[in-house]
């Protein structure tokens, strides 16, 4: 794909997809639960299709209404033995959740995924499951893996890493084990599965003690279905926000988009930076917060983040580089380990790709320094993304303000976001 020329300004109303994470979760709960639940505005793209059509090859009967899905929930323990191995494609979230939810089930069941994900470490997910006796074997730590359905144990579980998908792993496991479940949290991530099981009445206990949270969760109470209206995602509307922002002449509003305190990072950053960023309509929907956003054309400043926003908004990384290398003064983002093990290693291709556009920049330990400039000359106009689709969305990006580049593995983009494309040339950007 190539990220056309400069652009007159990004202006008008962005049509954001409905929020990855909160999609994933509205189908797999649902499909635990008794009763039936109808959810709206779920995201179509291939990493959620991949949880879908998991859970249908074991046995959740699944029908589409008027652009709602309609889930017919088993209950925590009558999903069936699949057919065949189950292939998640690129989805590290369906992965790690569908471990722990399947650790707890009656039969075996292997995972299986592109080879992307079949790169990803899942040690990090089947380490702590084995304190509550699962069994799970894996590839030296990677897909496909094999899972043992069994009877699992409750037990504590301090987390050494900061991981909204191997909690959630976790809590999926303790909701078909037998007692008390203690995970302690020592930094708080993203929440959406402690939100949603609360909404479907488990028996889950939430503390929060500073940067700390404690969930103790029993396990063997059934789910109660509930419908869900999925809000729209803000990790996918911060390429819109950052379009609007370093482009001149330029505004856009987005609606309906979820701001939860657990991932809204991107917007404290910004914030700091100067955005002119208004959050409009505030209000609550099925317990996640919700929002409008109007971005309108800024003269931004460097910043400074310490270790602990990354916990915020480890995905918006490379989006918020971008918006860094078109700052007045220099930034650094410190403690960027976890962008090491995402879809790519994004921090090595944050680096090499604003280098391609001339921007200078460096890394130190797992620290991000950006010394922005007033004018880039592209070294390369061929960015690497390493089927990466934030990689790929955020140099489309980048190009609108510095002129052409051509994204390789640009379908990366529709595990993500598949009207990316649409919707950025219809506010004003150039993509071909």
């Amino acid at each position: 794909m190539l990220s056309n020329s400069i652009t007159n300004g990004i202006n008008g109303y962005a049509n954001i997809p409905g929020d990855k994470s909160i999609s994933h979760r509205s189908i797999i709960i649902p499909s635990i639960s008794n009763g039936v639940s109808e959810i709206s505005n779920i995201l179509k793209s291939e990493d959620v299709l991949h949880t879908l059509n998991a859970f249908k090859a074991m046995g959740v009967k699944v029908e589409e209404n008027n652009n709602k899905l309609i889930i017919f929930g088993k209950g925590l323990n009558s999903l069936k033995k699949p057919e065949g191995k189950i292939y998640l494609g690129n989805s590290g979230t369906s992965a790690r959740l569908l471990t722990g939810l399947l650790s707890s089930q009656k039969f075996d069941t292997v995972l299986t995924g592109d080879k992307s994900l079949s790169n990803r470490p899942m040690a990090r997910i089947s380490d702590p499951l084995s304190k509550m006796n699962a069994r799970i074997n894996s590839s030296n730590g990677r897909l496909p893996l094999t899972i043992e359905g069994s009877e699992l144990k409750c037990t504590k579980i301090d987390l050494d890493i900061p991981s909204a998908q191997i909690k959630s792993g976790l809590l999926l496991a303790s909701l078909n084990t037998k007692g008390e479940t203690i995970i302690t949290e020592n930094k708080i991530t993203r929440d959406h599965t402690e939100i949603m099981l609360q909404s479907f009445e488990a028996k889950i206990d939430v503390r929060k003690n500073n940067n700390k949270k404690l969930i103790k969760i029993i396990g063997k109470k059934e789910l109660v279905s509930k419908n869900i209206d999925v809000p729209n995602d803000l990790s996918s509307s911060a390429f819109f926000i950052v379009s609007a922002l370093i482009n001149n002449n330029s505004k856009v509003v987005l609606k309906n988009i979820n701001n939860n305190p657990t991932r809204n990072g991107l917007l404290i950053a910004l914030e700091k930076m100067g955005a002119k960023i208004k959050l409009l309509n505030k209000r609550i929907s099925n317990n996640e917060n919700i929002c409008d956003i109007e971005v309108l054309s800024s003269n931004l400043n460097g910043c400074e983040l310490g270790p602990e926003i990354a916990d915020l908004m480890i995905d918006e990384y490379p989006i918020l580089a971008v918006a860094a290398s078109f700052a007045s003064t220099p930034s650094i983002f410190r403690g960027l380990k976890e962008l090491r093990v995402k879809e790519s290693d994004r921090l090595k291709l944050i680096i090499l790709n604003l280098q391609k556009c001339g921007v200078n920049c460096k890394t130190e330990n797992d620290d991000l320094f950006i010394y922005p400039s007033k004018n880039y000359e592209i070294n390369s106009n061929i960015i690497q993304t390493d089927f990466d689709h934030r990689i790929a969305m955020a140099f489309c990006v980048m190009a609108t303000k510095i002129g052409p580049l051509k994204i390789n593995d640009s379908e990366s983009i529709n595990t993500s976001f598949p009207n990316f494309k649409s919707e950025l040339n219809k506010l004003g950007g150039r993509i071909i």
